[in-house]
């Protein structure tokens, strides 16, 4: 907003347009008028837009502590404002035109735009946060108080003079136009969506219908008196946000309002304002009224947050969000300065007001609160360090049907038991399109499948499915998260922290197709998946699912032949969490553990490499008798041998777990030079390329980070509580075997 507004100034009276030469040869009078038309219609279709993404119901029955922060905002702000105004009015000279403006530029810092919240809340990743969610809550509500007083407001300013007869017609007129776009138009849009055939997007001439409608419904706005914004602003209210008509509409609206109008109107603001024509008394006079209307409007809020127990930090950070100022104000004040109601001076002074609150506001937010502090770990939450008889709480993430066989089949091999059951946490990530509040949804657990046929119903009736085979082994929570992919992994910390979960798993963004070549690429999802990373609350795992490559992609059971499971072991804390997670998977009598340990040759007496035998022989022993379980050692003198080893081994395996990151050692150094997916690791990264033809699917472990996850140096530490003492030592090793191999000769024969 800023740039564009900035741009405008740039070109305006405020600066190179000083002289009007430059100005008059970039913008003739006809050019001007053909800019700022397009640039109109743009703002009727941006806040239809902005509209569309509204909830209604969460406007008209928002929360009770959302209403009451509203309501402080509202009523305490205007009045803080409204006495301001009163108290320095009397210090502007009788002649100028800043005595009577000055009400209304004060009354006008009560205004809390929706739009301006959603586009902030968007800017700073806090959509999905509780702050960000009670900001927009309040907000909503303000909007609705804020657009019935403007109403009034503008219906008696456009009749000013005429008698009282004039201005309560237009109040009316302006009831009659909401009461038939309510009653009349939103009953005839679901009686058309209700006959649209249900398995196809909607035509192309019922969209061009809502659009031909945006334009008369603005039209009768402005036969009334009103702003021609108004009717849009409540049509996009009462159309069904979300699919499929929310999402069809703003899919054909977003990048040309977003892109081209929306930014055409902030230059064309900047563009009317001119800072030479603002003087010394009025600037100090509507900074004071400024100041004034946003330090009530800071404590309008903090005062009922606080009273919610709200610590002071946030409670002030909502604040500072709830006095975010943006394209509301600006529209106000040009429909003000068109109608004569600001000069020049007063309209540069409404909109540097603008910039330098938001200029100030947007850092503070920025560095008083970080969305991932109310997820940082303070305790472990890994599967290795957990109580070998504790459940396993796994949270899964799924973005379609195409998720579910593989997520399936890992949670069957994950080895529930009457000892140590399962309890799966399952979160199906929509992205957040055609609408602009985040919803994470809490499904109840029915005793019967559903029956609607949506994409979410299948998923959560698959994984209920898998719950009811494994009774009394098996419980499985589902949530559905619609949100943007941006701040997605801020739902996935909320639940995982609620739930106490101890690894998150979550689908690769590469999908394949059935000749083994990738079929789907969503860098989106791979965005959400470095997040996830970044500072999840416990263990994540990345699953890259090749099941599709096996002509079938059947599930595991008891008494099925035997699912191969490989841990590749280098090294490091991802590895021990990926070795636990196999060790758990071997306690299945359906599946056979081999643990592939890979050890430098000339490093035998180094310190790390005796600590991690001591971990490997703790599982040894905790196997002893489990013919199922096998390590084989393999010595290698260099990242070539590495991986052609690993090439050699990947058809032998159904799934294969790995570490993302291993300690720092010269068989993975040079490897990193071709890593493509950083998410994954070198050795997953060169797992799931396409290039190495094979149908094992993979799964990315990494240990949960104590702190931010960027700056966390993962050790394989010393503490003996994170190791196994469940079987003697003196045990004889039954079925646990070991060998090692120098492959010299094939690294010569490979030079």
């Amino acid at each position: 907003m800023h740039a564009c507004m900035q741009s405008g100034m740039v070109f305006g009276p405020s600066l190179l347009g000083h002289k009007g030469l430059i100005t008059s040869k970039l913008f003739p009078t006809r050019g001007a008028m053909l800019i700022e038309t397009m640039a109109t219609f743009g703002l009727m279709f941006f806040l239809f837009g902005v509209s569309v993404r509204m909830d209604l119901t969460g406007m008209l029955r928002p929360g009770k502590q959302a209403m009451i922060i509203g309501f402080s905002v509202f009523f305490f702000t205007t009045l803080t404002a409204g006495l301001s105004a009163f108290f320095f009015a009397r210090y502007v000279a009788k002649e100028t035109s800043l005595k009577e403006s000055l009400f209304l530029i004060a009354e006008s810092q009560t205004l809390t735009g929706f739009p301006v919240i959603a586009c902030l809340l968007t800017e700073l990743n806090m959509l999905n946060t509780n702050i960000g969610r009670l900001a927009l809550s309040s907000a909503m509500f303000c909007d609705l108080l804020g657009i019935s007083l403007t109403a009034v407001a503008l219906a008696v300013m456009g009749n000013k003079g005429r008698g009282t007869l004039r201005p309560a017609m237009a109040i009316l007129s302006s009831v009659a136009l909401v009461v038939g776009i309510v009653f009349i138009i939103k009953p005839a849009i679901k009686w058309a969506l209700n006959r649209a055939p249900k398995d196809k997007p909607i035509s192309e001439s019922f969209i061009r219908s809502i659009f031909l409608l945006v334009l008369v419904i603005g039209l009768l706005s402005e036969t009334i008196g009103q702003h021609y914004v108004f009717g849009p602003l409540v049509l996009g209210l009462v159309v069904p946000d979300g699919p499929p008509l929310g999402v069809a509409l703003i899919s054909k609206m977003d990048a040309l309002t977003s892109l081209v109008f929306y930014p055409t109107y902030l230059s064309i603001s900047g563009l009317r304002t001119n800072i030479f024509e603002v003087g010394a008394q009025a600037s100090w006079i509507v900074s004071f009224v400024v100041i004034l209307s946003c330090t009530a409007k800071l404590a309008a809020v903090m005062a009922p947050a606080m009273y919610g127990d709200m610590p002071v930090r946030e409670a002030f950070v909502l604040g500072l969000i709830m006095n975010a100022k943006g394209i509301v104000e600006l529209n106000l004040y040009n429909l003000w300065k068109e109608s004569k109601v600001l000069s020049d001076e007063e309209f540069a002074l409404s909109v540097l007001s603008v910039i330098v609150v938001t200029a100030i506001v947007t850092p503070l937010i920025k560095y008083l609160y970080d969305p991932s502090w109310q997820y940082t770990a303070i305790k472990r939450s890994t599967i290795q360090h957990a109580k070998r008889e504790a459940d396993l709480r796994i949270l899964v993430g799924i973005h379609n049907h195409d998720n579910v066989p593989a997520i399936v089949n890992l949670l069957e091999v994950s080895h529930a038991s009457e000892g140590s059951k399962i309890a799966v946490i399952a979160i199906v990530l929509v992205e957040l399109v055609g609408r602009a509040t985040p919803v994470l949804v809490a499904h109840q657990p029915y005793g019967s499948l559903q029956t609607t046929k949506t994409s979410t119903n299948q998923i959560i009736n698959a994984l209920r499915q898998y719950e009811d085979q494994n009774e009394g082994f098996v419980t499985v929570q589902s949530f559905t998260s619609i949100s943007p992919y941006v701040t997605m992994h801020n739902d996935i910390y909320r639940v995982g922290v609620d739930k106490r979960a101890t690894i998150v798993i979550v689908p690769f963004h590469k999908q394949w197709a059935i000749d083994g070549s990738i079929g789907s690429v969503n860098r989106a999802i791979q965005v959400l998946n470095i997040n996830i990373l970044d500072s999840a609350p416990c263990s994540v795992g990345i699953l890259v699912d090749r099941g599709i490559l096996r002509g079938s992609m059947p599930f595991v059971n008891t008494g099925s032949p035997l699912y191969h499971v490989a841990v590749i072991y280098i090294g490091g804390a991802d590895d021990a969490e990926s070795l636990a997670y196999g060790d758990r998977m071997a306690q299945s009598e359906s599946v056979e553990l081999t643990v592939v340990r890979f050890l430098l040759f000339g490093a035998e007496n180094t310190k790390a490499r005796k600590l991690e035998t001591d971990l490997i022989d703790e599982y040894r022993q905790a196997n002893a008798g489990n013919e199922r379980f096998v390590v084989v050692e393999e010595v290698v003198r260099d990242g070539l041998a590495l991986s052609a080893s690993i090439k050699e081994m990947v058809d032998c395996f159904d799934l294969i777990l790995v570490g993302r990151n291993h300690q720092p050692s010269p068989l993975i150094t040079a490897l990193g030079e071709w890593c493509e997916c950083p998410e994954l690791g070198i050795i997953g990264d060169m797992l799931a390329s396409p290039d190495l033809r094979c149908t094992s699917s993979v799964l990315v472990i990494q240990q949960q980070t104590m702190g931010t996850g960027k700056l966390m140096q993962h050790t394989i530490g010393t503490d003996r509580n994170q190791l196994i003492h469940d079987v003697p030592f003196d045990e004889p090793e039954r079925g646990s075997w070991a060998i090692t191999m120098d492959r010299s000769s094939i690294d010569r024969a490979a030079v």
